[in-house]
Order: structure tokens, then sequence, then C-alpha cells
């Protein structure tokens, strides 16, 4: 073959794949482990995995938020504290503190969710809801989650708009080709947020971010009836009037 037209051939194939690797690893990620009952680490300050059930056991590495782990048993250490034994993936497996992750199959940890994300604040309250609302999606507290991660996501589109205008220089905004709203809907900040399932719509003539409301959306659809409703109307409501502006 021409070597020339390998050169050219050459970059191509890499790029393929490389996005080839990345798409099997972005579903390796996705898929749980196997050998036990699934569960999502919720509190990574507590994701130690360790080879003994107990504090002094040797650390193997510390599990992200939002990470999943098959749960094969578990042991009740000397002080009280409770140890899953547990899959990380089909090669690595050890033991985590029960507190760290909660269970869809196991009784009663929607609430104790709820608790950590009652007393979770800012982004941190945001991933722990989308945690719940991914997972525990039958469960009677959803409606509630629903309120609280619509909240947050409105009490952050404030100090997002703040940062914004502190970072987005108007000047340079104004030397490109680029709307300049569009300059304010592709700011970094907003990246983490949007893994969240959190959306933000931008009010170009006040130069600020608002929630787009879809939380308050499905607490109206799924549970007209629930106590939470009645507020979701009230913010979609303003919310229109907002925009109708």
């Amino acid at each position: 073959m021409n070597v020339q037209l390998l050169r050219k051939i050459a970059p191509a194939a890499m790029v393929c794949i490389i996005l080839i690797l990345a798409q099997t690893e972005a579903s390796a990620k996705k898929r749980p482990p196997a050998g036990g009952r699934v569960a999502i680490v919720v509190d990574e300050r507590l994701s130690a995995l360790r080879t003994t059930p107990d504090f002094y056991g040797k650390l193997l590495r510390r599990v992200s938020r939002g990470g999943l782990v098959a749960i094969r048993g578990e042991k009740r250490a000397r002080d009280g504290v409770v140890f899953y034994r547990v899959n990380i993936t089909s090669r690595t497996n050890g033991w985590m503190q029960r507190d760290a992750v909660v269970s869809p199959s196991r009784p009663g940890d929607d609430a104790r969710l709820l608790l950590l994300i009652k007393g979770s604040e800012d982004f941190d309250r945001i991933a722990r809801a989308r945690i719940f609302l991914d997972n525990f999606r039958l469960s009677g507290f959803r409606p509630e989650v629903l309120m609280i991660y619509a909240q947050a996501a409105e009490d952050a589109s404030s100090h997002l708009s703040r940062d914004a205008l502190r970072r987005l220089d108007e000047k340079e905004m104004s030397a490109g080709a680029a709307p300049l709203f569009s300059y304010f809907l592709n700011f970094n900040e907003l990246d983490r947020y949007n893994r969240q399932g959190v959306t933000f719509v931008f009010d170009a003539r006040e130069k600020r971010f608002h929630y787009d409301g879809e939380g308050w959306q499905e607490i109206v659809h799924r549970y007209p009836r629930s106590s939470e409703a009645v507020e979701a109307r009230k913010r979609l409501e303003s919310r229109a009037a907002l925009i109708a502006r």
C-alpha cells in the first residue's frame, strides 16, 4: 500500500480505536458488578474498600459517589459497625462500611438516603438526590426528593449567574461571532449540573439562569395529589410568567 495513503489513514483509524475504547469503558462503568445484590455509593467519606471488615484493614481503594458495588455478605465488627463484603469488579473485592451505600432492594434504604440528602448542601444535595431518583423509582418519598432536587437546582442558578457574569468578559464575547446568550449556555460551571440531569434556561434580558422546572413538572404530572404538587404548580406558574415577560 502507498506510504502516503497509510499516513492519511492511520490518524483516522487511531481516532476510531480511541472512540471505541472510550465507549467500551463507559459501558463497563454503567454495568453493575456481578456476584451479589447491587448497591450504590452515596457517602464517599465512608467508602474506603479494605482487606478486612474493620477500620484497620489495608486500604485497597476509595470508591467515588455513584459507584456500583455487589454485596456478597456482611459482618459486624467489634465496635458494632457493619461492613459489607463487596465486589467492585470481577477481580476486585473487599470490605466497605455499610453506611457508605444504599441498595434499592434493602427496605429502609430510601428513607436513609433521604436523611442524607436533607443533611447535604449545594451540589452534594443535587448529586445524592439524583442517585435517589435514578434508583428508588417506586419509593413513596420520591415527590419529596423531587422537590428538594428542584429547589436545590433553582438555588444553584443564583450563584451560577453571578459566577458567569464575573468570569465571562463582555468585550471578548462581543468580539466573537457567536450570539451572546450562547456563551452563557456553554458556561463550564453548568457541566457538572448537566451530568446530574439539571438543565438551566437563560434569561438574556436579566442575564441570569433559571432551573428549567423538570422536577416540578414530574411532581405535577405523576403525583398530582401529593402535598408537594401545590408548591410545584406555584413554581411552574411563576416560571411561565417569567418567560412570558
